[in-house]
């Protein structure tokens, strides 16, 4: 994990506590009263993605037994918390991006079903599979594969399929669908390389290759594959030049000049 990432929550959540005593409370429980990042997201995640048949006290054992399973998730968390707060203006500090972030909130989630998937806990990985889908408009099968640094945002109807791989250093706008193109079955969904970034509205269908640090603009329908640091548009989607910047994703670059 980033050194230094946790207790510089903590000091701005305590920081935020006195400022906003109506949030006293909330930032008490959901970050000054946890010992560690991985027990304030198992905590704020479940309240979140709590419901009647899993309640927020069993979905907090879930998570805390996935993160302590497996390490990387936590860096893996770090990275993402530190993408939307280098790429996304708006982002004020770690901690905004932590507790307010719903892309950050689904994709952590994701990744605590992956890891159920891997362990072949599959019933328990679909069921919250759903459950972000319900609460955070966000659907990503358990048994895709996605990096580290990756930014879902704003994130709201994102859906991301089975057999897609997402490299390090991605982002994803809204309404970004990385999809099959029917009823095929085996290996049939996008693989975006690292560096890359999607527009909002923007579909990827079939087994197809999205090169590193490309660009896909806004409302775009990608139906093959695309060559590296290639700035793509359109329906369906021609290449129009190259990309100026050298990782789109960090750039977050929204015009086409």
């Amino acid at each position: 994990m980033t050194p230094g990432l946790w207790q510089s929550i903590r000091d701005a959540a305590q920081q935020e506590s006195l400022r906003e005593p109506a949030l006293a409370s909330f930032l008490h429980n959901t970050v000054l009263r946890h010992n560690s990042l991985c027990a304030a997201i198992s905590f704020l995640l479940a309240g979140k993605l709590d419901c009647q048949a899993l309640p927020s006290l069993a979905l907090q054992e879930v998570f805390s037994e996935a993160f302590c399973g497996d390490t990387c998730i936590t860096d893996a968390v770090a990275l993402d918390i530190d993408a939307i707060f280098v790429r996304d203006p708006v982002c004020q500090s770690h901690l905004q991006a932590l507790l307010f972030y719903k892309g950050f909130h689904a994709l952590t989630a994701w990744r605590v079903a992956h890891w159920l998937w891997q362990q072949d806990r599959k019933a328990l990985a679909y069921f919250l599979q759903n459950r972000i889908s319900v609460v955070f408009a966000v659907d990503i099968h358990p048994a895709a594969r996605i990096g580290t640094g990756v930014m879902l945002d704003h994130a709201t109807g994102i859906v991301i399929g089975e057999t897609a791989t997402v490299a390090n250093d991605v982002s994803i706008l809204q309404d970004v669908t990385l999809g099959g193109t029917g009823k095929e079955t085996g290996d049939r969904h996008p693989k975006i390389g690292a560096g890359v970034m999607i527009g909002p509205g923007s579909k990827i269908l079939g087994n197809i290759r999205i090169g590193h640090c490309a660009q896909v603009a806004a409302g775009s329908v990608i139906l093959k594959d695309v060559p590296d640091c290639a700035l793509m548009a359109g329906v369906p989607a021609k290449q129009i030049g190259k990309t100026e910047c050298a990782t789109p994703s960090l750039e977050m670059r929204q015009t086409l000049d």
